[in-house]
């Protein structure tokens, strides 16, 4: 990918970055607003109903009028509030969220930067959607903002601890941060996927798979909480908060704050996929190769990894309409007493499994 941005576009470095970051963008931004004409229609036959229906055929349209709409309205702000960091908080959720696609490896030819420790990056680049909500919560001096934010950033630090052992595990497995490299490491075919016990040899693969199911279980209720969705959406509670930390942003700023929220669903569904799931490669080969036809196995690649991503996506919509929301006393405990202990159990057992 780098060569032919080089070839592309020369020396020039910000025609370098433009290019590097148009195609991410181009791909994101329209994900979101699907997604979230996805999650009202998911929700709307769940309860059987309809959603959207006016604007375009079947309310296809309908998100692209409210992102117009949002535009369009006056950027009002509370007298009281802290100017400057209640400005800058939807930009740092914003920049956190989308900052972390950059290490993500679409295609064997797409990988915006394949870092050795694009791990690392991914967990702490992500993590400044945190400082943007307590940012955002604090500075619009509202007493249900302030709230949401404590208790997002109380949520989110919590749900990070067993999220980084079962990242831990799966490097202990690789033997890689690099994120490129671990969905090279599951090619071929679907019996090679780390959910099946990746490529290790004999008695330690069969022995591994459990402790995979439990650590894709874990990893998969901890990012559910660290995106702040149901049951696990305790910070924006409306039953209780109106609309948790961004209650006093409106118009751009607001919207910002919510494509936010779906980037990072798609950003922690295509990390479970990497880990897991075999990353870009596809379950039973690639049909380019069979064909004969090499340019088309990197759109291949590029299909498996969006689909993967996107089913669990859609997961996340369906349990959100499915599931009551806990307490915060119960949040916790799932962290503390259940999900940090048995992450902590996997990673010792699995050590113990690759001496095998």
């Amino acid at each position: 990918m780098y060569d032919f941005l080089v070839n592309l576009v020369g020396n020039n470095i910000v025609a370098f970055f433009i290019a590097a970051a148009l195609p991410l963008f181009l791909f994101i931004l329209p994900y979101a607003l699907l997604a979230v004409l996805a999650e009202r229609k998911v929700s709307a036959h769940m309860q059987d109903r309809l959603g959207p229906m006016r604007t375009g055929y079947h309310g296809i349209l309908q998100t692209v009028a409210d992102i117009l709409k949002l535009i369009q309205k006056e950027d009002l702000r509370a007298s009281s509030t802290d100017k400057s960091l209640f400005n800058f908080a939807p930009y740092l959720v914003f920049m956190g969220s989308f900052a972390a696609f950059a290490v993500l490896p679409f295609s064997s030819f797409f990988i915006g930067s394949s870092i050795d420790v694009g791990l690392f990056y991914f967990l702490a680049i992500s993590s400044l959607v945190v400082a943007g909500i307590l940012m955002g919560g604090w500075s619009s001096n509202n007493k249900y903002s302030l709230l949401g934010a404590m208790r997002s950033v109380s949520q989110i630090i919590s749900y990070e601890i067993p999220t980084a052992v079962v990242v831990l595990t799966m490097v202990m497995i690789t033997g890689s941060l690099n994120l490129h490299t671990i969905s090279d490491q599951q090619t071929a075919f679907f019996w090679n996927w780390n959910i099946l016990g990746g490529t290790l040899p004999g008695i330690a693969k069969f022995l591994l798979i459990p402790l995979m199911l439990g650590a894709f279980i874990i990893i998969f209720i901890s990012t559910l909480a660290e995106v702040n969705r149901t049951p696990f959406d305790i910070p924006e509670a409306e039953s209780e908060l109106v609309a948790g930390f961004f209650t006093e942003y409106s118009g751009m700023r607001f919207a910002m704050f919510f494509l936010a929220e779906y980037a990072n669903m798609l950003a922690v569904s295509f990390l479970i996929t990497i880990l897991f799931f075999g990353g870009y490669h596809s379950p039973l080969g690639y049909l380019g190769n069979t064909l004969g036809v090499e340019w088309l196995v990197p759109i291949e690649q590029f299909f498996w990894f969006a689909s993967k991503g996107l089913i669990f996506v859609l997961i996340q919509m369906w349990l959100r309409w499915t599931l009551p929301r806990l307490r915060v006393d119960q949040l916790m405990t799932v962290c503390w007493k259940y999900l940090i202990p048995y992450s902590i159990a996997i990673l010792l057992l699995v050590g113990l499994v690759t001496l095998i």
